[in-house]
Parts: structure tokens; sequence; C-alpha cells
């Protein structure tokens, strides 16, 4: 397989699919890690793929530890390859027809109890400008449910303070109105009042100068920046587990269903396009009944 066609199938992806693309990179990536186990069997043509090689492949990349939910993602992205070079008629037949894909075990999802969240976002010192934006951006995470992504690409002009809601753009560039509650818009007004102002840069180029969060030097947050400021807060509060973006979004979806929220209600707030994804919440909720009833009844 030659990187000249891959790099065909990614554009493919761009142009004529429109993905994101954060999603053509993992194609990419996935791809190419493909593309170099073929090269030690000494095959470097699409067309001299036969199945045995992507079971093979399959195969090593369980012996290299990774789980089923990762060996699945590879299967999609060779199957959506071979798709494309059978339509463009590269390749007579498919490999990756009637394969199966893995079984994927679904962990429940770890999330923060109230009093966990409470003692978060009691933390960032708000005599500082720093602690002031670290305590919106929580408040914001906890009481929107939003991907780290759709956080770090929030602009000024999304939160709407007098309706409380957030417009976002999430997975696949789709558009959706959030709720946010009064405790994170009142942070968020003080973040814009006392600390945005003092990291803003004037004349600063796009999109620095209209997102909402925003580093001391007046630059937009990065994903792993917020993954630290997560991490330094986990620890400094010896919370259980590592605190993460997705583990504030899961205790989000965990605390409105234990409060009577409606499934399909929590699927529309975390921009779920399948609500099977978002039923894996009431999984985490029933057992967080047995435990009650296990730990209350006096015949459990």
């Amino acid at each position: 397989m030659i990187d000249a066609t891959i790099h065909a199938f990614l554009s493919y992806l761009r142009v004529e699919k429109g993905l994101a693309q954060n999603t053509i990179l993992a194609y990419g990536r996935d791809l190419r890690r493909f593309d170099a186990f073929l090269a030690k069997r000494g095959k470097r043509e699409a067309a001299q793929v036969d199945r045995d090689d992507i079971v093979d492949f399959l195969s090593h990349l369980y012996k290299e530890k990774l789980d089923s939910r990762s060996v699945s993602r590879y299967l999609v992205s060779l199957r959506s390859f071979y798709k494309y070079l059978v339509m463009e008629e590269q390749v007579r037949s498919d490999p990756t027809e009637n394969l199966e894909s893995p079984k994927i075990r679904h962990s429940l999802p770890t999330y923060l109890r109230i009093d966990e969240v409470d003692r978060l976002l009691a933390a960032p010192d708000l005599q500082t400008p720093i602690g002031i934006r670290d305590r919106a951006m929580l408040e914001v995470f906890y009481s929107t449910g939003l991907r780290v992504s759709e956080v770090l690409n929030l602009r000024l002009s999304d939160i709407d303070m007098r309706m409380g809601c957030v417009r976002c753009i999430g997975k696949g560039n789709k558009e959706r109105l959030v709720p946010i509650g009064r405790k994170a818009i009142e942070a968020v007004e003080q973040y814009l009042k006392f600390s945005r102002p003092r990291f803003a840069r004037p004349g600063s180029p796009p999109p620095h100068n209209h997102v909402l969060f925003l580093t001391r030097i007046g630059r937009r947050l990065s994903r792993i920046s917020i993954w630290k400021i997560m991490h330094d807060y986990g620890v400094r509060l010896g919370l259980r587990g590592r605190l993460t973006p997705h583990k504030l979004r899961h205790s989000f979806a965990t605390h409105l269903l234990e409060r009577g929220a409606d499934l399909r209600s929590v699927q529309l707030m975390l921009g779920h396009s399948d609500i099977s994804t978002t039923q894996i919440y009431t999984h985490v909720v029933e057992e967080r009944l047995k435990q009650v009833y296990k730990a209350h009844h006096p015949r459990a």
C-alpha cells in the first residue's frame, strides 16, 4: 500500500464526505500503522492484501495490548478505505467483507459524587485571575456537559447570559444549544469582568481574539493545558481516580439522570447522535440504586 493511496482517500473524506479534521487524522494514523504492518510482509500495494492480512493485523493489535474498542476502530478505518478502493476500481474485492467486529465490552463511566464536585468547584483561588478563570471553566464543564474540544472552542458570543444557554459545535460540525446554570453564568461573568481583560492582547489574531477561555498570555487554551489544569486540581483535592474533562461530562449526565431527567433530553444535551451511547449512563444509575438498596434496606 503506497502512501499516495492513503493520501487520496483522506482527501476524499475531507472534500467529498466533509468529515471533521480530527476524524480524518484518526483514519490516517490507523491506515499508516496498517501500511507499516504490510511493509514488513513485503506488500506495498492495496490490491495485494487479502483477508488473512486483515485478520493478522487485528491479532497483532491485540498482542500490542489494544482493547477491543480500539481494534474495532481500526477495522472501521480499513472497511472505509477498501470500500473507497472498490468504488474507485483500484481493487476487485474488499478483504474486510464479512469480518465480524470485535465484541466491545462497555465499561461503566466513572464520575464524581456531588460532594466531590462541590469541593472541586470551590478549589480555585478566587483572589487570582487564573483562579477566577479556572472556576468559570470548571462550572461550564459541569453545568453543560460539553466535550473538552467544545469548551476550548467556545466564543464570547456563544453564551447567552439572558437566555441561559450555550451554543456549541460538536462532532460532525453539528450545532446544538445546551442550557447553562445560574452559578456557571455568574462565574463566567466574574471571569469576563476581572480575568479575561487582563489576559487578552489587543490585535490578537483569530481565534484568540474571540474565544472565551484564554491563557495568561492571551492565547486560546489547548486540550493539553485543560487536561493538566484538571489533573492538578484532582491531585490537590485527592479525588478518586484521575480527574479529566470527560469525568465531569460523565458526572453531568449521571447526576441529571439520578434526579429524574429523561434519557432523550440528556442525549440532546450531550450531543449524542445515537441514544444507545447515552444509555450507558442508565447502567450507572442502576448500579447506584443497587448500592443504596443494599446499604439501607433492612433485608437486602
